[in-house]
């Protein structure tokens, strides 16, 4: 049994550190990804349905010529390809996708039909190879509707954008000539419009035109493709329309496999022993004569851990099967010393690997992978204030989390998925939500989770701004597909219904039959979690002072949305709109890609960036941009780690950053633009949410530090020094602590500044340990402003820096390496400022011969502050298949630093 577990394994699964491959469950023979958009290996056509006046059944046969059709995008939407196709403008740009433009068709207007396509392609099977097998065709989602033809006849019918279908074609398909694959697309049933004029009677206040008239939510799709003021607020025009995930072929023996499913009961209180119930869908769709019944043997293996299990079972024609497998049947399953899977920071993210396989008269049938992490989740409200508190393996978690928005056209791959959770996990952020208006991401990002230690909330497609879907039957056959294809997770966290609204019948108890281990509310504010905000662009004292929000004090409890933005690095902002829009600032242009001027990025975003001095091209006002995305950022996070749990003023249990990433080109970027650039957010994140952190308060002007490691630290030291404008050092402070495990020590000391020193201050925090090694620092710059309240533009973070530009220039020594490893271009960098200035707003950059900047690469760092004298090591990483010149430029450039470029061949 060994030696033929193994040969599946290899078979089936490609694993690497941090996959940067996606792990499969079995082995597909084909995936019919597009040569167009994906440089896959199958040629997809498309042509409007509408535009064909044949019989539906001669569309995948011979019979039909798809030499006038279009080359398509599969994955991908009708208007992903539409626009490859030059048909319409990239959406992205400038005013293109603008209602009002009439450049792209809505569907809303233009009807249904106009949006609905045949997508066809053609495959070939080896009769050698597939032979006597059964051949099956996978679906993984189509958005909305859709029929199936394979060679003249339908094999399915296809409703509701997250089922996943696995089709049996063995009948079907063809050997001696291509397999023709023929799929008619249609749109959502309701496609909504904007909001009327009068207003509708439901949905959040004060949040303009989120989700149209609603009418999008009688689907069972992705609602934000109505307009949200995240995004374009009159929406993307065919709401996603396509074929969105991927097709695959495969092949089983006489029985299939799926869904397999592991739930381990920890012991209490050590969490020492974990019991295993595990259970998997074995089908046999095999034709049997009456009252006859065949044999199967389905045999698992935990590998490596020497643990095996099988069952015998009758199955008649056609039957579907859970076959579970109890502790108390199988005592092999009871796990003695679990390695137990913790979220980052809190411990190692352990994985176990499982393999299925049956056997038909001593003949292998089919096999199937999956992992599995031991851990328990847990959460209750039995706190002081009765906010929701998370627990992981029982022990309490503070959420840093934040709320994740899909792609907005669904145009996504593998690399952009891992490049995301890379950035992800490097700021720091221990949970990610999946907002009601959005998907149910892939099961390559499920795995990303897994690895890196992020926790996910999932939320099933409902909002409080729509209508709720008509058709209960087909949400729920949605539900369960769903549930199934992502329970084995161990970054699967908790279940929430809806987004602000409340749940479809019997949706908590199906989710309860179908998984069990996980905690599961109705709605997102509800159940000790209550209700977001702000939003948007604020005076950042406001967020030390708990009155950066209207309804009252935000920074307590559970907040599911609390929030800021930053713009773009000036690069992404030219991939935007025209020159002549970028400066002077054209508030119409700028307005629409930020939901309609609902982050305030043309307004107040504008008015702290002049803070900084009035700025004289783009690219000054860009950088200076960097300044307050970055106090946004920084603010936010620490001002929630002071509150953490009881160590604060009051508790909190958590909150999540609203929102992580940009579902389009917008000005209100976040840690990364769409083109995954990074802003400065993302390092002034990673540095708020590094593990063990000293702090400082803006308001009190005190020094804390902040331990997010179950376990304590004595003996270390916490360091402040402030400078002048001038590099004067005016105040120096050195304490030592003790720190708490998992806790926070606040109001260390005071910072005092005196009343005749420079109109802006720097102030730099260390954190050293036992040995005196440096585990913790941070960087601030302070002006002399005095704060007047949270109406005004006024304070030390956000007022009064216009002197930051006689800020002496400075000098930095550059020295580099690089080298190339498993397919991966590392640039090793060391910086040290060698003048007698601060090196404010230090940035590296790694461009093309066009300077456009390599994306995604990865910094470990950047937009760094560095004192006279200090240095600092960074690493870039970018896949060398993103290298394909013979030459690139390193940049280094800072606010009061000269440009300086170096040539690096890589051949």
């Amino acid at each position: 049994m060994n030696r033929s577990f193994s040969i599946f394994i290899v078979l089936f699964v490609t694993i690497s550190f941090y996959a940067q491959e996606a792990i499969k469950e079995r082995c597909y023979d084909y995936v019919l990804n597009s040569v167009d958009g994906h440089e896959g290996s199958f040629v997809w056509k498309m042509k409007k349905a509408d535009e064909l006046s044949i019989r539906t059944e001669d569309i995948s046969t011979l019979n039909t010529s798809t030499e006038d059709w279009l080359p398509a995008i599969v994955p991908g939407t009708v208007l992903n390809s539409l626009v490859y196709n030059k048909i319409y403008p990239e959406p992205y740009y400038g005013l293109n996708n603008k209602l009002e433009s009439n450049l792209i068709p809505d569907l809303y207007y233009a009807g249904r039909d106009f949006y609905t396509y045949w997508f066809r392609t053609e495959f070939n099977l080896d009769e050698n190879q597939f032979k006597d097998k059964k051949v099956w065709m996978q679906i993984d989602g189509i958005n909305y509707r859709a029929e199936v033809w394979l060679n003249g006849n339908m094999i399915a019918n296809i409703s509701g954008m997250f089922i996943q279908n696995q089709i049996n074609i063995t009948d079907n398909v063809v050997y001696d000539k291509q397999n023709i694959l023929a799929i008619k697309v249609y749109p959502v049933d309701a496609p909504g419009t904007l909001k009327p004029k009068s207003g509708k009677a439901f949905g959040a206040t004060e949040e303009f035109q989120n989700g149209g008239n609603g009418d999008i939510g009688k689907n069972v799709t992705q609602l934000m493709t109505v307009g949200w003021d995240f995004t374009f607020l009159d929406g993307i025009r065919d709401r996603n329309t396509g074929i969105w995930k991927d097709i695959s072929i495969f092949t089983t023996g006489k029985t299939v496999l799926r869904h397999p499913f592991v739930k381990s009961e920890l012991a209490k209180p050590n969490y020492d022993v974990s019991q295993q119930t595990i259970s998997v869908e074995v089908a046999l769709p095999n034709y049997l004569p009456q009252n006859r019944r065949q044999r199967v043997k389905v045999i698992g293996e935990i590998i490596g851990e020497n643990i095996y299990f099988e069952k015998e079972i009758s199955m008649f024609r056609e039957e579907v099967r859970e076959v579970t497998f109890t502790p108390e049947e199988y005592p092999q399953l009871i796990i003695n010393n679990p390695r137990l899977w913790w979220p980052i920071n809190k411990g190692k993210q352990e994985l176990y690997n499982l393999v299925f396989k049956t056997e038909v008269d001593g003949i292998i049938t089919d096999s199937i992978f999956t992992r599995f992490g031991i851990r328990e989740i847990t959460s209750t409200t039995n706190t002081p204030d009765k906010s929701r508190t998370f627990y992981v393996n029982g022990k309490p978690i503070f959420i840093r989390g934040t709320n994740w928005l899909p792609e907005n056209m669904l145009r996504t791959s593998d690399e952009r998925t891992y490049a995301e959770l890379r950035y992800s996990a490097q700021s720091g952020i221990n949970l990610i939500r999946f907002w009601g208006g959005g998907i149910t991401e892939s099961d390559y990002f499920f795995q990303l989770c897994d690895e890196f230690g992020i926790l996910v909330w999932q939320e099933f497609w409902m909002t409080g701004d729509t209508h709720h879907p008509v058709d209960m039957g087909l949400y729920l056959a949605n539900v369960n597909s769903t549930v199934k294809r992502i329970r084995n997770h161990a970054s699967l966290a908790y279940y929430v219904s809806s987004n602000e609204s409340s749940e479809m019948p019997y949706t908590k108890s199906l989710i309860h039959y179908l998984d069990g281990t996980r905690g599961y509310q109705m709605e997102s504010e509800s159940e000790g979690i209550h209700d977001g905000s702000p939003y948007k662009q604020v005076n950042i004292m406001t967020h030390y002072e708990n009155t950066a929000s209207d309804r009252g004090s935000r920074v307590d409890g559970f907040n599911p949305e609390y929030g800021a933005p930053c713009i773009p690095t000036v690069e992404c902002l030219r991939e935007m709109m025209d020159e002549k829009d970028l400066w002077p600032i054209n508030k119409e242009v700028w307005d629409y890609s930020d939901g309609n001027g609902f982050h305030l990025m043309s307004s107040m975003y504008t008015d702290m960036t002049n803070e900084y001095g009035l700025s004289n091209s783009i690219d000054e006002f860009a950088m200076k941009g960097q300044f307050v995305g970055s106090l946004n950022y920084k603010s936010i996070w620490e001002v929630w780690n002071y509150n953490k749990l009881n160590f604060g003023d009051r508790y909190t249990s958590g909150f999540l950053y609203w929102y992580h990433n940009s579902p389009i080109r917008q000005i209100c970027g976040r840690m990364w633009d769409w083109s995954l650039e990074p802003t400065s957010a993302l390092y002034a994140a990673q540095n708020a949410c590094e593990p063990l952190h000293p702090q400082f308060d803006y308001l009190k002007n005190t020094v804390s530090v902040v331990n997010d490691y179950y376990e304590s630290f004595r003996n270390y030291k916490v360091m402040a020094e402030v400078y002048d404008l001038n590099m004067k050092k005016i105040f120096a402070k050195q304490v030592s602590i003790d720190i708490p495990e998992d806790g926070v020590l606040n109001d260390i000391f005071k910072v005092e500044f005196p009343e005749n020193t420079t109109s802006i201050q720097f102030i730099k925090l260390r954190l050293l340990d036992e040995k005196n090694k440096q585990v913790g620092s941070n960087f601030y710059w302070r002006s002399n402003n005095k704060y007047e309240g949270r109406k005004t533009l006024t304070g030390p973070t956000t007022a009064g820096f216009q002197d930051i530009n006689k800020l002496t220039k400075t000098k930095i020594s550059v020295k580099y390496t690089t080298v190339v490893e498993d397919g991966k271009h590392f640039i090793k960098l060391n910086l040290k400022n060698t003048g007698k200035s601060l090196s404010f707003f230090t940035q590296i950059q790694w461009l093309d011969s066009r300077g456009n900047p390599v994306r995604p690469s990865f910094y470990s760092n950047n937009f760094m502050c560095l004192l006279p004298g200090e240095s600092e090591q960074i690493q870039i990483e970018t896949s060398m298949s993103k290298l394909q010149e013979n030459e690139y430029n390193l940049i280094i450039k800072g606010f009061n630093t000269d440009k300086q470029i170096f040539k690096i061949k890589l051949k």
